[in-house]
């Protein structure tokens, strides 16, 4: 049992490269421990006969939230593996601690139900989001209102009773971005939360920018090989502290062997996003120059995401794929291509989603780490199809041609 980890104190190391980070955080002790890989905690329950220290340190957590003092009590409430994962993702986003969920839905539902908890129910939000971020904000399950504004709207739109406002950048799937900076200043005392799966800690980290609170659907990038599916939020400690109180509360923690899994994940999360990133910045510059192609979303912080409009058949394109996998989600090894208006996106009402950027010729593809010749030549022939329409025809119907964001 790996009891060490829940009882060494988390010591800010000397500044490293995030590279070195990424490989190194949530192991530093492993050494001392006679250890090489990091060993994994499947306990559900663990024993101990000293049971009015246990309710002491029950009694503390609903105090204070903080992780418990000595052996661990219940995997609820907290466990040893996924501990790891939590303090290498809040090193590798530069924040002082991070609490994981089931899921990243799981972990946005515990920030809204957290400041839900001080009467601070309304939202201000930039679309587009993620689709069921969307509409968790939207339909209002958890009691809470949603005001969509843009960027430049962010003050005006802030009440007294605004307990977050929410930003995803680069954005799902139009890859459209905001300048944190200037909407964490716009946000005054309100915490800025930016979803910042796309992006990952390699290519930006919002708390650098004046975010309190950065979000990740864990089950993209940070996990990596399409195999587990997580959730984390990175903030400072007093959050953190309230988290871990929703988290178990609720129940939304992540399984301890998905935990080890994305611990894994982090030390190649560098190599993949940059690699991946290489390939989707070409395939996005051979796109803008292909006929076939009205317009092409990609972002200028980079990353391995682009998004395309066809003129013809979306349908079609993503029938016609051989390589590249047609499926939902993102961030894995292998290349992936889908269609928003029809999965993703679906549950956004169709005025929203187009109002946002979400045509229904857009496609989303998340780039792999296949040779860039071989995906280019599987979207080649893809788009070749018969039902896409010539790019003659199209233009002459006033369609854009034009690449964002390169």
């Amino acid at each position: 049992m790996d009891t060490e980890a829940s009882m060494t104190p988390r010591t800010s190391p000397p500044s490293r490269a995030l590279a070195t980070e990424a490989v190194h955080a949530g192991r530093d002790d492993l050494a001392s421990l006679g250890l090489h890989a990091p060993p994994l905690d499947l306990s559900t329950t663990y024993p101990s006969y000293d049971s009015r220290g246990e309710a002491e340190r029950i009694d503390a957590f609903a105090t204070t939230g903080a992780r418990p003092d000595g052996p661990p009590i219940y995997a609820r409430l907290d466990n040893p593996t996924t501990a790891r994962f939590e303090t290498a993702l809040a090193r590798l986003e530069g924040a002082e601690s991070a609490v994981a969920f089931a899921s990243g839905m799981a972990a946005l539902t515990a920030v809204l139900l957290a400041r839900a908890s001080l009467g601070l129910r309304h939202v201000v939000a930039v679309r587009p989001l993620y689709g069921c971020s969307d509409h968790l904000l939207g339909a209002g399950l958890l009691g809470t209102e949603v005001t969509w504004t843009d960027p430049a709207g962010i003050a005006d739109a802030i009440r007294p009773d605004t307990g977050l406002v929410m930003v995803e950048t680069p954005a799902n799937p139009t890859l459209a971005e905001v300048d944190i900076r200037a909407v964490a200043h716009a946000c005054g005392s309100v915490p800025l939360l930016v979803d910042n799966t796309f992006a990952t800690p390699v290519l930006q980290r919002p708390v650098e920018h004046g975010a309190r609170i950065v979000l990740h659907s864990a089950t993209k990038y940070l996990g990596g090989h399409g195999d587990v599916m997580g959730g984390v939020v990175a903030c400072d400690e007093e959050f953190a502290a309230t988290l871990r109180q929703v988290r178990f509360a609720t129940g939304g923690v992540l399984h301890p062997l998905a935990g080890y899994l994305l611990l894994r994940g982090l030390s190649t999360l560098p190599v993949r996003v940059r690699a991946a990133s290489a390939s989707a910045a070409e395939l996005a510059r051979r796109l803008t120059a292909d006929p076939r192609i009205a317009r092409v979303h990609y972002p200028k912080v980079g990353g391995a995401m682009v998004s395309f409009e066809v003129y013809g058949d979306p349908h079609r394109v993503i029938a016609a794929v051989r390589l590249v996998t047609p499926a939902v989600s993102l961030g894995s090894v292998d290349s992936l291509i889908q269609h928003p208006a029809s999965i993703s996106h679906r549950i956004v009402a169709e005025g929203d989603r187009h109002g946002s950027g979400v045509g229904d010729r857009l496609l989303r593809m998340s780039v792999g780490l296949e040779d860039v010749e071989d995906l280019w030549a599987d979207l080649c022939q893809a788009l070749s199809d018969p039902s896409v329409q010539p790019a003659r025809t199209a233009a002459a119907n006033g369609r854009e041609t034009t690449p964002v964001g390169l």
